[in-house]
């Protein structure tokens, strides 16, 4: 059961699919209850994400809905099991929005993130003394502990892309390589961290060149997560000053699915956009020789 009965993005996740293969299945929810000997409550608490089920009553569940993808029964059978499991990201959930829970959560389960950024660096290829500067200029008052404890927050996220535990692609604006929004000390910085996180094998960095045109403004910054071993997107977050927006709803992840597919048809490849980041970096260092 989720924690406190409340529902997680994990048993959300685990109630939005099961009951789109019931629905897809031609059953109701009453029916779905005989199933398993359990009651019409139960089923629509399990698809609302308050509770989830036994693996035992999942596998009949599916085998009732004809789902046979191995892949998918494995998958929503170990949402079953770890839906209220405790995450490192808990740990700091007395300072942080329960919002940005949902992002980390989704960050810890993807196999593949996907970002579009035309403005900042994204968090998970940020320096620490960006991240400091990025925190501190928020429109809310933060106190100098809670910069502490976000900026750890922070590098715990970078810690699964730095391990390998997901492919992981973003593209930049051009704008985010050359117009530097903090010191130059810290944007210099913030162009080599970018150029070595691009030599890793999980990684890809891309860069949106000004000459791309209105493609850049076809939509603000999101994030794309797939869970599974190919990249599906299942889920898409976006910021804004209010916090986090997850979204989920099918029409929703193709349109977002398309949209990233757009920017990186558009982008500059990795290699070209490596260039695009060296020669900016060069251009900074000799601004300040």
């Amino acid at each position: 059961m989720p924690a406190n009965g409340r529902p997680t993005v994990r048993s959300r996740r685990f109630g939005r699919k099961m009951q789109r293969h019931r629905v897809n299945a031609g059953f109701d929810q009453a029916q779905a209850a005989d199933f398993i000997y359990g009651s019409r409550s139960k089923i629509s608490r399990m698809e609302d994400g308050i509770t989830t089920a036994k693996p035992a009553e999942v596998l009949l569940l599916l085998d009732r809905y004809g789902v046979e993808d191995d892949k998918e029964r494995e998958h929503l059978v170990w949402l079953a099991k770890n839906s209220g499991r405790r995450g490192w990201w808990l740990e700091h959930a007395d300072h942080l929005r329960p919002d940005y829970l949902d992002h980390i959560a989704l960050e810890d389960d993807a196999t593949y993130i996907r970002e579009w950024q035309p403005v900042l660096v994204p968090g998970l290829l940020q320096t620490s003394a960006y991240a400091k500067a990025v925190i501190v200029a928020t429109p809310h008052h933060i106190a100098p502990e809670r910069v502490t404890q976000l900026m750890k927050v922070r590098e715990e996220r970078q810690a699964k892309i730095e391990e390998g535990g997901a492919s992981y692609a973003v593209i930049l604006w051009e704008s985010v390589i050359t117009n530097p929004m903090l010191s130059a000390e810290i944007h210099r910085e913030q162009l080599s961290a970018i150029l070595e996180a691009g030599k890793r094998k999980n990684v890809t960095v891309q860069v949106l060149p000004f000459s791309a045109g209105a493609v850049a403004w076809s939509t603000y910054a999101f994030s794309s997560f797939s869970f599974g071993t190919e990249p599906t997107v299942e889920a898409v977050t976006m910021d804004n000053l209010r916090g986090t927006s997850v979204l989920e709803a099918p029409e929703d992840l193709a349109t977002y699915a398309n949209a990233y597919d757009q920017l990186r048809s558009a982008a500059l490849g990795p290699d070209a956009s490596a260039r695009l980041v060296r020669s900016a970096l060069r251009s900074s260092k000799d601004e300040s020789s």
